[in-house]
């Protein structure tokens, strides 16, 4: 048979060959020498085919081969909606004795589970009992036991807020641990309480004052705003316990803590008095996060960073328009008794108005012959002076910056280490002050479209152009931070910093992972000086007195002048 195959496919093979070539001769020797002629044939006989298909489809449809639904069955599937999901019925466990007493556990369980059910009249046993206070089981709570001791205060959340998931974490871990040492047998305590919340608590009595009786805190003075705190404080600011409660956290509650409290408060100013004596406490004049719209400097934990690629319209309390950020505007400096100029370039042309010098790198061989010179100040008509520092980025921009001490982070370290003057051109609420001259009484930001115009006038303009940027802004009222000399309250971390460091590397504090005491590092390495002071009216008030004196033979002090500040309680 397999022979038999072999001689058949190899006589097949070349007739089959034989047979397909001269067909393609064939067809071939059929085609036409006209091609528009053939194409037209094959178009007509493409038209004759697609008319006899319709005409088919028509006999079908009128012999009803394709039969449609009826027009009642298709408006009853229009009309037909999908029926609500039965609402499964939540179990309600319903007391049937006084809250306090503990919970019926014969009575049946509901036939799925319920956590509203399986909670409900537990934890006000548990309080009613007394299970989570220190003296439970022993006379008091200072009696010595041998089995060892276990007390965790919270993490105050603020007043103002609710839980959420990071409190429901943290505590739970903390609630976990007071446990596990409680069944020990060990003496524990975990301490509730809640934080005053200077900034949010003072912004919502102010919104609250404004949007029901149309006033402000300035028009009730500090006093009677304090006590309108207060009332809000006792009416709204227990939701926080009842969140607690519910997560069934087992906390002394006959201990919970405000830190408002007097006894809290004389802990603040005990520990403030004692800092100052020892001299981490101190008093300086220095740049400060200053939000305009509190009124107030806040903590660099507060600063949020908004990121910007370029050109961006931001909205800013108390302007009605939008403000353009993410530009770079250059414009040039004409140098004193010469027919040059020097162009720089800033973010924030309103500052100009503070401007003290103009710097340039060593090393620029472009401004070697200036250095020494001066430029001219188009508003003030001063000479400000042209400075080197090695801190200047000679391939950024011109290669010349602007320096305004007063207004600037990275210019205040120059103005510091060059000994420039300081000029402060914003008052509190934000406004040009009399430095400014010509602007003086406009808003910051409307500032800066008319500094702008006033420069084109000048003919010293030179370009915008997008430029990305961060803009700092306040956590708390979202205002556009603006950075202002201010006298303070600051703490020195340095030492608290260099024994943190200590305790890492020793081994007496372990942080897990390990792979973050590279950041533990960094930040403790780069601390700066602690801005403590707030100017706030809900608060806790510095325990400082500044000493003034009639007698002519005793210097009058400043108000950075620290021999000149004393701290102590009241008597």
């Amino acid at each position: 048979c397999v022979r038999m195959q072999h001689w058949i496919s190899r006589l097949w093979n070349p007739i089959s060959r034989s047979f397909r070539v001269q067909q393609r001769v064939s067809s071939l020797s059929g085609m036409s020498s006209d091609p528009a002629r053939d194409a037209e044939k094959r178009k007509a006989a493409k038209e004759a085919k697609k008319q006899a298909k319709l005409e088919k489809f028509a006999k079908k449809k009128e012999a009803n081969l394709f039969p449609k639904e009826s027009k009642a069955k298709t408006s009853e599937k229009s009309e037909k909606k999908p029926q609500p999901k039965k609402k499964e019925e939540i179990a309600e466990y319903e007391l049937t004795h006084s809250l306090g007493s503990k919970k019926d556990v014969l009575r049946p369980l509901p036939d799925s589970y319920h956590p509203k059910y399986v909670e409900a009249a537990w934890y006000a046993w548990w309080e009613k009992e007394g299970f989570f206070k220190p003296e439970y089981g022993r006379s008091n709570a200072h009696e010595e036991n041998p089995k060892g001791t276990f007390m965790i205060c919270i993490p105050p959340p603020n007043v103002t807020g609710s839980l959420h998931l990071g409190h429901a974490l943290t505590a739970s871990i903390q609630d976990s641990l007071t446990r596990w040492h409680r069944m020990r047998g060990e003496t524990t305590l975990f301490n509730p309480g809640c934080d005053h919340a200077g900034i949010a608590t003072q912004v919502v009595v102010e919104k609250k004052l404004a949007k029901e009786r149309g006033i402000s805190r300035h028009d009730l003075g500090r006093d009677a705003f304090v006590d309108e705190v207060w009332k809000w404080k006792n009416e709204k600011g227990d939701r926080i316990y009842h969140q607690l409660r519910r997560m069934g956290g087992s906390y002394d509650w006959d201990r919970v803590c405000f830190t408002m409290d007097s006894k809290l408060s004389q802990a603040v100013e005990e520990s403030f008095i004692q800092l100052h004596d020892e001299g981490i406490i101190y008093r300086s004049n220095r740049l400060v996060n200053w939000s305009c719209k509190l009124n107030s400097a806040i903590s660099d934990i507060e600063v949020d960073k908004k990121e910007l690629e370029g050109r961006t319209m931001l909205s800013v309390p108390n302007y009605d328009e939008k403000i353009e950020f993410g530009v770079l505007v250059s414009f040039a400096y004409p140098v004193a008794d010469s027919d040059e100029e020097i162009v720089v370039a800033t973010t924030r042309i309103e500052t100009m108005l503070g401007d003290t010098a103009i710097a340039v790198h060593p090393t620029d061989k472009r401004y070697k012959h200036l250095h020494g010179k001066f430029v001219v100040h188009p508003f003030r008509n001063e000479r400000l002076p042209i400075i080197t520092d090695e801190v200047v980025e000679m391939d950024f921009g011109t290669g010349a910056v602007k320096i305004t001490p007063a207004h600037d982070q990275t210019d205040y370290e120059i103005g510091m280490r060059c000994k420039l003057p300081f000029l402060n051109i914003f008052t509190n609420d934000g406004l040009v002050n009399e430095v400014g001259g010509q602007f003086k009484g406009m808003k910051r930001f409307h500032a800066r479209t008319a500094v702008l115009d006033a420069l084109k006038e000048k003919g010293l303009y030179r370009e915008t152009k997008d430029n990305p940027m961060v803009v700092p802004t306040c956590s708390r009222s979202k205002d556009i931070i603006e950075p202002l000399m201010k006298p303070q309250w600051y703490v020195d971390c340095g030492e608290m910093a260099k024994r943190a460091m200590e305790a890492v590397e020793k081994g007496d504090l372990k942080i897990i992972p390990k792979l973050h005491e590279k950041t533990w590092f960094y930040w403790l390495e780069n601390i700066k000086p602690w801005c403590i002071s707030r100017q706030l009216w809900w608060g806790h008030r510095i325990p400082a007195y500044f000493v003034s004196s009639s007698d002519g033979s005793i210097p009058e002090g400043s108000d950075v002048d620290n021999k000149y500040w004393i701290s102590g309680h009241n008597v």
